[in-house]
């Protein structure tokens, strides 16, 4: 996560890319801009009146059907005004939540384009912050930013060129103090800006590690380490507050500003009306007029500064959110081949692969399975076993060699449709806070709770399901907690099962369950493994007795292949690890 300050000037190639996301919205956006203008121009309306009714109807003529005229007029201009305020509201922030909906959906359809390495080095909890709140606060550049700042600035030529009109002496008494006000209106715009890219990394931080820690809880539970967590979390919660701290000094000393400047401004003109023996004839009407343009004049300013920061930040937060749509750590989906009447062989030739540079954990590896057959994959731990799955989904691309199906490289085929084919059970299953009908069939309507129904039975979950509230509508939290290890991986068997894969790839974690669990697994894997080309990565050699071949890995390389019977005969690897393996449950 960068921590560095956002640019001094506005990034006008930045605010071109946030404004493009207005084309689908043109008539919001432009009748929006166009009841701001309307605002700003109407604005002076109501004190030009006021100085006409005290100048013509109060001091001179006394006429009170004028009076009563102008004050019609008044009333009128304030419900104008009023209707207008509430439909430019409405409208811009409708454009603001109608933008953030795009562009969040945006975000996440790319998200879930990206390869497993971006994963790998970007903490969840950043790339919820980029996501969720980054995003939001780009409703706030549109309802209080572009829009409301060019109302603004036209509302204040309108005032200054009015009140030349009126009485250009007077006007440059009203602005003696504007150049100060200036002046603190960039000093707390600078001020602010750096607090609020203090704040925003700082939500940043506490959203990753509140996410990671709340995530592996059990661990910090259970090696004591609640309090050491909580001193980092305070510590971090800290910098956010500091920084929160910092921008609202900035605010408390820059609106008390405003004010001594406008009052010293109104004193300045009633002392220079009063010095001069009203030489420039000035009405009680001019001095009301020019004294409500003091606090007409300094409120727009004030909030000037303001709005320029929710636009600054904005534009931070879109520089952050852009980062994550430009990445192009995605997987490359070129392919045009389908999965019709696909056989199922799989071949590894020649591939090399590596996670982190150079680092390869996977070293000129080699091998095929013909359609329909079963290969158990086997070796110590970090031998390259679990990465023949990613390689084979696609979730990380090899450094070289090939991979194919059925003789076509796997680049070749649609992702949708490779994915779509290849079925995986792994070792650390994942459910969602969802019924377990929906973590099956993942809301897909072409499942049935029929046949979700009659894949349990064919497994032997269905008793165990039937036997919780509400059956197979049970939600069972997020990650599964309130399910075993051995029924998460079941119900993943089924999820596997109903979508009928042409290829089959079990990560076997069979050594933290009951025997009861690890035979309704084991009959689970000969039921999805029958007629479908199948891997199976193998933690207890006592499982993979019946496969076609067995391929043993070392230190990402294959050292050995062959059946069960074969490998130990050949007293090498295979048969070292099934002596041991076989030593430890004695």
């Amino acid at each position: 996560m960068s921590k560095a300050e956002p640019n001094k000037g506005l990034n006008v190639s930045l605010i071109k890319r946030i404004l493009s996301y207005t084309k689908p919205y043109k008539k919001q956006f432009f009748a929006a801009l166009a009841l701001t203008l309307a605002l700003a121009s109407l604005a002076i309306v109501r004190p030009l009146l006021i100085n006409k009714a005290l100048n013509d109807f109060v001091i001179n003529s006394k006429d009170l059907s004028g009076l009563n005229t102008i004050g019609c007029l008044i009333l009128a201009t304030l419900i104008v005004e009023a209707l207008l305020q509430f439909s430019n509201i409405y409208l811009t922030s409708l454009l603001g939540q109608s933008i953030v909906k795009d562009l969040r959906t945006h975000v996440y359809k790319h998200i879930v384009t990206l390869k497993s390495s971006y994963f790998d080095k970007t903490p969840v909890g950043t790339l919820v912050t980029r996501a969720i709140s980054d995003i939001e606060s780009l409703s706030d550049v549109f309802s209080q930013g572009f829009i409301v700042i060019s109302g603004d600035i036209l509302m204040l030529l309108i005032f200054v060129i009015v009140m030349f009109i009126k009485n250009w002496v007077l006007t440059l008494i009203v602005l003696c103090t504007v150049p100060l006000l200036l002046i603190a209106t960039t000093l707390f715009k600078n001020g602010v800006k750096k607090t609020f890219a203090e704040v925003r990394n700082a939500v940043a931080s506490l959203n990753a590690f509140t996410q990671e820690h709340i995530t592996g809880m059990r661990i910090v539970q259970l090696f004591n380490r609640e309090e050491e967590e909580l001193e980092k979390f305070k510590e971090i919660n800290d910098k956010h507050r500091k920084a929160n701290i910092r921008s609202i000094w900035y605010y408390s000393i820059f609106f008390p500003v405003v004010e001594i400047l406008s009052a010293v401004a109104i004193a300045a003109l009633i002392w220079f009306i009063g010095a001069n023996k009203n030489t420039y004839n000035v009405g009680l009407g001019d001095i009301t007029f020019f004294v409500m343009m003091v606090n007409m004049l300094f409120r727009p300013i004030r909030l000037l500064a303001d709005r320029l920061n929710t636009l600054q930040m904005g534009i931070v937060a879109a520089e952050r959110v852009f980062k994550v749509i430009d990445s192009d750590e995605i997987i490359e989906d070129k392919g045009t081949v389908t999965f019709s009447n696909i056989k199922g062989s799989v071949e590894f030739k020649n591939v090399w692969f590596a996670y982190n540079n150079d680092n390869f954990v996977l070293k000129d590896v080699s091998f095929k399975i013909n359609a329909g057959e079963t290969v158990a994959l086997v070796g110590a731990t970090g031998a390259g076993k679990s990465t023949i799955i990613n390689l084979l989904s696609r979730f990380y691309e090899i450094n070289k060699g090939e991979i194919l199906v059925d003789e076509i490289n796997i680049t070749n085929y649609q992702l949708e449709e490779l994915r779509k084919n290849t079925g995986a059970v792994l070792q650390d299953v994942h459910l969602f806070n969802d019924s377990i009908f929906n973590n099956i069939a993942l809301h897909n309507p072409k499942i049935t709770l029929e046949e979700v129904i009659k894949a349990s039975k064919q497994i032997g979950l269905h008793e165990f399901v039937n036997s919780l509230p509400g059956a197979y509508n049970y939600v069972v939290k997020e990650r599964g907690v309130s399910l075993s290890a051995g029924q998460r991986q079941l119900i993943a068997f089924i999820r596997a099962y109903v979508y009928n894969p042409k290829l089959f790839i079990l990560d076997e974690a069979t050594a933290t369950i009951d025997s009861h669990t690890e035979q309704l697994i084991q009959t689970a894997t000969d039921l999805i493994t029958k007629g479908r080309t199948s891997i199976i990565i193998a933690h207890r050699l006592s499982t993979i007795k019946n496969v076609n071949k067995i391929i043993v890995f070392d230190k990402g390389a294959i050292v050995e292949q062959g059946t069960q019977d074969e490998l130990i005969a050949h007293n090498g690897h295979f048969k070292r690890l099934y002596e041991l393996q076989f030593a430890e449950t004695v």
